[in-house]
C-alpha cells in the first residue's frame, strides 16, 4: 500500500524501460495497488513487463462491496495475481479454504496465480515450519488439475523475513523449496509437474543478497518487497536473476 497515481505510473515505466532487453530471458510482473493498476498498465504500456493484482475476490460478481473479481482485474490488463500473501493469511487471517477457491477463480480466467506460503517466526521457533508449509501448499491446491498447476507459480515467503530486514540463507531457502515445497507440488501433481512449477524466494530480497539466491537450483526467481519500490534496486535484482 504504497505510492500515489502518479508515482505508481513513474516507477511502473521506469521498470518497464530498465527491464526491457532483460525481458527477453525471464518474466518480469509488477502487482501495483488496485486503484492503481489501469495507470501502471498504462504506463508499461505494450512493452514486456507483466502487470498482475495484490488480491482477487473468491467471488465471480455480485453484493460483495469493496472487492475485486478475476474477470475486472483481466479487464484492466492483469495476466497474474497474488494469492495468499502473508500480510493477508496473517493478517486479514485468510485461510487456504478461501485461497483454494481464489485460486480457482483466478485459473477460471486465464490468471498466472503466484500462490505464497511461508511460516511464522513462532512456527519456526517450535519446529513446526515444515508441516505448516507442506499443509498450505496442499490445502490451498487441492482440486487443481495437474494440466492447470503446471502454469502456477509459488512463492516461499518465510513471515518472519518480510519487512524486518532479515532473511533466510540461501541455503535455507533452497532446502525449503526443494525438500518441503517441490516435495509437497511432486506428491500432489507428479515430480514431472512439481519441475515446471516455478518456486520463488521472498523475504527481505534485495539487490545485494538477490544474486546468491539465484545460484540454487530451486529458486526459480524472487517475490520483491520494499526493494520494488526503488527502480534501480528492483531492476538490479531482474539484472541478478538473468545472470
Amino acid at each position: 500500500m504504497n505510492t500515489d497515481v502518479a508515482q505508481a505510473a513513474e516507477l511502473a515505466d521506469d521498470i518497464a524501460n530498465g527491464c526491457a532487453q532483460l525481458a527477453e530471458r525471464l518474466d518480469i510482473a509488477i502487482f501495483p495497488p488496485f486503484p492503481y493498476l489501469h495507470s501502471a498498465a498504462h504506463a508499461v504500456g505494450h512493452r514486456p513487463v507483466l502487470v498482475g493484482g495484490q488480491d482477487v475476490s473468491a467471488h465471480a460478481a455480485g453484493a460483495y462491496t469493496g472487492q475485486t473479481s478475476a474477470a475486472m482485474l483481466v479487464d484492466l490488463g492483469c495476466r497474474c495475481v497474488l494469492i495468499g500473501h502473508s500480510e493477508r493469511r496473517h493478517g486479514l487471517g485468510e485461510l487456504d479454504a478461501l485461497l483454494r477457491v481464489k485460486l480457482a477463480r483466478a485459473v477460471e480466467n486465464g490468471l498466472i496465480p503466484v500462490l505464497c506460503v511461508g511460516e511464522t517466526k513462532a512456527q519456526r521457533r517450535e519446529g513446526r515450519a515444515c508441516a505448516v508449509i507442506d499443509e498450505q501448499v496442499r490445502s490451498s491446491l487441492s482440486g487443481i488439475s495437474e494440466e492447470r498447476a503446471s502454469g502456477l507459480v509459488v512463492a516461499y515467503e518465510p513471515v518472519w523475513a518480510i519487512g524486518t530486514g532479515l532473511a533466510a540463507t540461501a541455503d535455507d531457502a533452497q532446502q525449503v523449496h526443494c525438500d518441503i515445497v517441490r516435495k509437497s507440488l511432486a506428491d500432489q501433481f507428479g515430480s514431472d509437474v512439481a519441475q515446471k512449477i516455478r518456486i520463488l524466494y521472498g523475504g527481505s530480497v534485495n539487490a545485494a543478497n538477490a544474486a546468491e539466491y539465484f545460484t540454487k537450483p530451486d529458486i526459480d526467481g524472487a517475490l520483491v518487497g520494499g526493494a520494488s519500490l526503488k527502480s534501480d534496486d528492483f531492476i538490479a535484482i531482474v539484472q541478478a536473476a538473468s545472470n
